[in-house]
Parts: structure tokens; C-alpha cells; sequence
């Protein structure tokens, strides 16, 4: 009886992929809530979070209506670039406490219906990582191929190798290929990002046969660092973790401009996935999703890389990985696009929906966060969040966003953050000291907090149903209460692309049909869509104003400065 309930348990979570592998149904109404351990909650006094106060804030987590959460990276680090240079994968870092805290982080978000997914960071190590100081050896020992060697590299990179050791300049701190190590075993290493993080070697797609840097990808030693990736997961996997963002998903392996031995990679990855542990999720950070979903991950990001369209809606000009647009749409001018997201995210959508999905987050803990520069109001950042918790595919919130918290441009580098630190500062709760945070001095916090004189709190917006805060609560809900709105409801733009204030879109499924209009400029705005028969006009959340007129010629809608509304 008990193998037959874990079937029927199985089969109710899972349904036919398109291409043979399994769909997770519970992401059909996931909500993802993404956390940046070092600045959530701090509750020893030590001025960094840690995993003990991240459980004292699950039902907050919960009340916001939030089933996921995603860590960033957790595991033992040198921390060089935000814990994403890990020295030992199967240890949790002691800033953060230890694998109990973990286990009983996952026991109590579980205990709530949240689940919780690690950060994976599958393509490179901290040079500081045991595995790469046995590699570094002259002596042949397990891990000698977990890396890529060389003796010789071209005068190009020699130059930007010497240039970037030479200046410290961290403008071209992740320029080139290649780290210097000076190492028995050779004089270079292949790096992944920064110098610091060797990329771990799981071969080369049309390998060079007389460069003994290139192993292919079926070599000794790409085929132990595929396992060692496996038994990674699996350790974390057994112990309770519902599944991975993996960082850098598509660099792995070398040489392989079209992806195809990447997306062959994850896809082996996933069918072993949906084999030994089939509820639990892979999330990319690719922002391809043409080729991650392919590759079995079950969501990807359209953010500031890859697909372009998210710089044009969100990214000012002058903002660090911002676009060629001279504003960006969610700008109170008026005068940005939605043309490029537009057209790449339907092509994208189009082609994957059978795959996966696709979200489009708040910000996240590499780009500047909806509060900045002129876009700094709580009126213009409900229209902005507004969007991203309206389209198709699992909402994604940064957290903080949900209250307004600021992206704080002087904020000091810390741990190779450089200009994202201003998206890292601590989590904002209460109008006390250092915002409910932390006990320890001020001088002593991991970054700086601005709560702009206690408007951008939990505690303060607590009390205003009229907050950020209660609109987000309110959008997910009403995600929850008509699925046309959900994961799963379909979408289509009403607005004309010629005139692309406001946008407007429709959301809808078998049972319901909803409209989304969004002005996020600083004029009151007017366009008329194609007649809606099943839109009477009731607004379920209206922030600012908009009137609804609707006429078998084509509805007319007016929207206020700064206005969001969803019509039903």
C-alpha cells in the first residue's frame, strides 16, 4: 500500500513533458521568493544574516503568499564575490550557522508549504577550493583534470591577464579567460567570471585534438566533475532541499558557442532528475530560454543578459548592464519602449511554453533594484511591480522589493559585490534600530540601510492596506483566486506597439478573462483596445485612477499618472 501511494503521490505531481520528460505541476502556482542570506535577518548580532533568522521570518515569508523561496549561495566560501566562490560544497558556511540550521530551515518552510531551493553554483569553484589546490599539483591525484591547465596563452590575453593584475580595476575584473596560479601542475588556469573562480572542466565541445588544454567532453576527467555535480545535488537533495537555481547554467562546457553539448548536458541532468527525485525543480540562470528549457530546466529568467528586453523595461540609462535606451519604459518620462521585451518575450514564449516557464523578476541580488534614480516614488513602483506580478509564469520577488527598498548607489563594495552591493543592503522590518535587522552597532551592519525616514518598512506599511506591501499580498492572492491570472493563464497584448503607453494586456483561461492596464509615465495617458465582450470594467486592484469605457467599435481606456488596474 505504501509503494502505491508514493505512485499515485507521483503521478499527481508530475504530467507528460513534450519531449519525454516530466512537468512539475506544483510550479503551476509557485511563487518564488528570492533571498540574499547575509542581508535578511541577523539573529545573533553579528551585523550578517543567517539561517536562524531567516526561520523567524517564514511567516512573514508565508503572509506575503509565497510558496519557494531561493537561497543565494549558502555553502563554505571565500567569500570573494558573494559566496559565489564556494570552497566545499557539502558544508554550509559558519557565517550563516551549520547543515542543523539548514535542516531545520527546510523542516520549518516545509511545515509552512514553502519550499526551498539552493543556489548551485555548477560551473567554477573559489581558487581557495581544495579540489583546485590537489589540481594545481604535479602529482597525478583524483582531482588533476577537475580543472583546465595551460602553460600557453595568446599575447591578447597575456595583456588584459597583466593589465587587470597590474590596476586592480574592477571595471575589467572579469575580462579574459584566463587566471594566473604559478602552479606546479602549470602557469595558468581557465576562470569562469573572476580570477578567483576557476571554471571546474567538464571539457570542450569540438575539442582540439593538439591542445592538450581541450579535453573532450566524454574524458576521464569532465565525466568525474559531471558526477561530482551529481553527487552535489543528491547530497542536498536527500537531506530535504526541493531544488537548485543554478548560477551560470549555460558555462560549463568550453567552446560551444551554439549551447548544444550545454543543453545536452542539462538535459542528461534532468532525466536523471526525474528519475531519482521527481518533484524537485531546476531553475537557470541562462536568460535563453529558448535553449535552457529545452535543456530541462523547468524556469529561466528574462533578465539584464541574454534575451533583451528586461534592460528596456527597467534599466535607466547610465545604470550599470543597462541597454542602448535612452529610457527605460517603467521611466516617468514616457518616452521608453516596451518594443524590445515585447516581441522577444512572445517569440519566447511561443516556442517554450510546452517546455517551461518563463519569469521576469522584481530585480535580483545582480541588478539594481525598481527604487532608483527618478523611478523612486511608492505610486511608480506598484505600476512596476504590478507587471511583474501579472504576467504568465511564476512571480519572482527580490526581497525588499515588496516594500520599495532603495538600490543604494554609494554602498560600499563588499566581497566583490562592486556596484550590486547597492542591491544587497539589509532587509528593512521595523522603524527601531538598524530597521529591525540586526542588534549589533550600526557601524558593525554587513551594508548601509535607508528606510527613507521609516516609509520603506514592513512595520510601517503593515498598518497602510494602501502600501506596496498590501498591493503585492493582494496581486498574489488574486493569482491564487483566478487562475487566469496564475501561472498557467494565458496572455496577449491589447495595446498597439505604435503607442505604447499604457500597456495593456489581457490574462485569461477557461473560466475567466482579466485585463491589465499599466501608464507608468508621469502624464495621464488614453488608448483604445479591441472591444472586450467579457470585460465589464469592475476594477479588482486600482492603484491611481482609470475610467473604462467600452464600445463595440473598441474600448477606451484612461489612465492616470502612475496607474495600475486589473478589470475584470
Amino acid at each position: 500500500m505504501k509503494r502505491l501511494a508514493l505512485i499515485i503521490a507521483t503521478l499527481v505531481l508530475l504530467r507528460a513533458h513534450a519531449w519525454g520528460q516530466a512537468w512539475l505541476v506544483w510550479l503551476d502556482t509557485a511563487v518564488v521568493y528570492q533571498i540574499y542570506p547575509s542581508s535578511f535577518q541577523d539573529s545573533d548580532g553579528d551585523g550578517i544574516g543567517d539561517l536562524k533568522g531567516i526561520i523567524s521570518r517564514l511567516d512573514y515569508v508565508k503572509r506575503l503568499g509565497v510558496n519557494v523561496i531561493w537561497l543565494n549561495p549558502v555553502f563554505a566560501s571565500a567569500w570573494q564575490d558573494g559566496g559565489y566562490d564556494v570552497t566545499d560544497f557539502y558544508q554550509v558556511d559558519p557565517r550563516f550557522g551549520d547543515t542543523r540550521d539548514l535542516l531545520q530551515l527546510i523542516h520549518e518552510a516545509h511545515r509552512r508549504g514553502i519550499r526551498v531551493c539552493l543556489d548551485l553554483v555548477a560551473g567554477h569553484t573559489s581558487n581557495q577550493h581544495p579540489w583546485f589546490k590537489a589540481s594545481g599539483e604535479l602529482r597525478t591525484n583524483r582531482y588533476s583534470d577537475y580543472y583546465i591547465w595551460t602553460d600557453s596563452i595568446n599575447d591578447a590575453e597575456r595583456a588584459t591577464l597583466e593589465r587587470r593584475h597590474r590596476t586592480h580595476d574592477p571595471a575589467i575584473a572579469t575580462w579574459g579567460s584566463y587566471g594566473l596560479a604559478n602552479a606546479p601542475r602549470a602557469k595558468y588556469y581557465r576562470k569562469n567570471y573572476f580570477e578567483h573562480q576557476p571554471a571546474l572542466n567538464y571539457g570542450f565541445a569540438n575539442a582540439d585534438p593538439n591542445d592538450p588544454e581541450q579535453q573532450p567532453i566524454d574524458a576521464p576527467g569532465p565525466r568525474a566533475v559531471r558526477r561530482q555535480l551529481q553527487d552535489i545535488m543528491s547530497y542536498w537533495l536527500d537531506r530535504g532541499v526541493d531544488g537548485f537555481r543554478v548560477d551560470m547554467a549555460s558555462s560549463l562546457i568550453k567552446n560551444d558557442d551554439d549551447k548544444r553539448e550545454n543543453i545536452r548536458l542539462w538535459q542528461q541532468m534532468r532525466q536523471w532528475l526525474d528519475g531519482e527525485y521527481p518533484d524537485r525543480l531546476l531553475i537557470a540562470e541562462w536568460s535563453q530560454p529558448e535553449q535552457s528549457l529545452l535543456a530541462g530546466f523547468h524556469l529561466d529568467f528574462m533578465i539584464h543578459f541574454g534575451l533583451r528586453g528586461f534592460d528596456a523595461l527597467f534599466l535607466p540609462k547610465g545604470a550599470p548592464d543597462c541597454g542602448d535606451y535612452e529610457y527605460c519604459y517603467f521611466d516617468r518620462s514616457g518616452l521608453g519602449s516596451y518594443v524590445p521585451f515585447i516581441t522577444n518575450y512572445i517569440n519566447a514564449r511561443n516556442a517554450t511554453r510546452q517546455w517551461g516557464y518563463i519569469t521576469v523578476p522584481t530585480s535580483n541580488h545582480d541588478v539594481i533594484r525598481p527604487n532608483n534614480g527618478t523611478r523612486n516614488t511608492l505610486d511608480q513602483l506598484k505600476v512596476c511591480l504590478m507587471f511583474c506580478l501579472t504576467m504568465p509564469g511564476p512571480p519572482t520577488i527580490y526581497y525588499g522589493d515588496e516594500i520599495g527598498m532603495k538600490y543604494q548607489p554609494d554602498a560600499p563594495d563588499k566581497e566583490g559585490a562592486r556596484y550590486r552591493a547597492g542591491s544587497r543592503t539589509p532587509m528593512q522590518w521595523s522603524n527601531g534600530l538598524n530597521a529591525g535587522f540586526s542588534t549589533c552597532l550600526p557601524a558593525d551592519l554587513y551594508l548601509p540601510i535607508d528606510t527613507d525616514g521609516g516609509a520603506l518598512t514592513v512595520e510601517t506599511q503593515e498598518k497602510d492596506h494602501n502600501s506596496l506591501l498590501w498591493m503585492v499580498r493582494n496581486v498574489l492572492s488574486l493569482r491564487q483566486q483566478y487562475p487566469a491570472l496564475g501561472n498557467t493563464g494565458d496572455w496577449q497584448l491589447l495595446s498597439d506597439m505604435s503607442t505604447p503607453y499604457p500597456m495593456v494586456y489581457a490574462r485569461w483561461n477557461a473560466t475567466s478573462r482579466l485585463i491589465v492596464a499599466l501608464n507608468p509615465s508621469g502624464d495621464a495617458v488614453t488608448t483604445t483596445i479591441p472591444h472586450q465582450d467579457d470585460i465589464a470594467g469592475r476594477a479588482l486592484i486600482e492603484c491611481g485612477q482609470c475610467s473604462f469605457i467600452p464600445c463595440a467599435t473598441g474600448d477606451r481606456l484612461t489612465l492616470a499618472p502612475f496607474t495600475a488596474v486589473i478589470l475584470q
